[in-house]
């Protein structure tokens, strides 16, 4: 520090001015310049680094009469002692942080792999139990018919319209096999019709059931129709009054049979379609008869 009285002056005397130099900082500008990061910024990554700097401050320091003195050498060895602290400590904590983390990676890859095959495996088995359960359709077979009935009489339509009515009852009985060893099927069908060409005579519809694997039953179902309008749609049962045994009536009987199986609860699901269709030729000597229809029938 330099100081510089002013002149004197017999009118008037001024008051001396002070001016203050700070010395240059040469070890920050060395430290910022050496490892490329500001002191008061990013510490120092590198041990050796810093012992360099220690041992180049150390020397300049003695030689340097200026950098000399008890406060630069404190503040010096402060700032050095802190980088080095900083070092040390991202060093302990990335060897006692990094097997725990890679620990901790390799058990969720693990985890991962073990869940993803699971949900393979189950999968598959799911799809191995359906492709199964396909084979075992189960087996209907018409058995007989019986036309109890068949009357035709002169009557009205609901809009009063003059027409030969007909009344027929009929039963249909049907065997239903389940060759499934490890599935019960739910059955439900379409109503049975019994018509002649496009006319439909007479309907009837099967009750719902479950059928239990590797087990069978003989349904029957009440086939009837009851004042049916003909307007002249059938001119064979014209002769049943004058000679009823002479008569030949075609019929088809047709319906769908629905059977759905639960192989593995709600997950895994089979369905069955059996469309039933039957061409019978009724002789009118034959009412009140039974009717084979095993081999009248076919399924598509």
């Amino acid at each position: 520090m330099m100081t510089w009285p002013a002149r004197s002056s017999p009118q008037k005397t001024r008051k001396p001015v002070y001016i203050v130099h700070s010395p240059p900082n040469t070890d920050v500008d060395k430290l910022s310049t050496r490892s490329g990061f500001s002191p008061f910024g990013s510490p120092l990554n590198d041990k050796g680094q810093v012992s360099d700097f220690l041992h180049d401050s150390v020397a300049e320091s003695s030689s340097n009469p200026r950098s000399s003195g008890p406060l630069r050498n404190e503040y010096r060895s402060v700032q050095v002692h802190d980088l080095d602290r900083r070092i040390h400590e991202d060093e302990d904590y990335d060897e006692m942080d990094g097997p725990d983390v890679e620990k901790r990676r390799r058990v969720m890859r693990f985890y991962s792999f073990l869940l993803f095959t699971l949900v393979l495996a189950f999968t598959l088995f799911c799809l191995i139990l359906w492709g199964v359960s396909k084979s075992f359709s189960p087996i209907v077979t018409l058995k007989e018919m019986v036309l109890e009935s068949l009357n035709v009489q002169s009557g009205n339509d609901q809009s009063g319209v003059l027409t030969d009515m007909l009344t027929l009852n009929s039963t249909v009985r049907i065997l239903y096999r389940n060759p499934a060893t490890f599935f019960t099927v739910h059955v439900t069908s379409s109503p049975l019709q019994l018509s002649y060409s496009q006319l439909i005579l007479a309907s009837g519809q099967m009750e719902k059931f479950s059928q239990r694997r590797k087990s069978e039953r003989i349904i029957e179902t009440k086939v009837l129709g009851n004042q049916i309008p003909l307007y002249g749609g059938i001119p064979a049962l014209y002769a049943q009054r004058a000679e009823p045994d002479q008569v030949v009536l075609p019929l088809n009987l047709t319906f769908t049979l629905q059977a759905r199986a639960y192989v593995l609860g709600r997950l895994v699901k089979t369905k069955f379609h059996s469309n039933i269709k039957c061409s019978i030729t009724f002789y009118g000597d034959k009412l009140g008869k039974t009717l084979d229809l095993s081999k009248s029938c076919s399924d598509h």
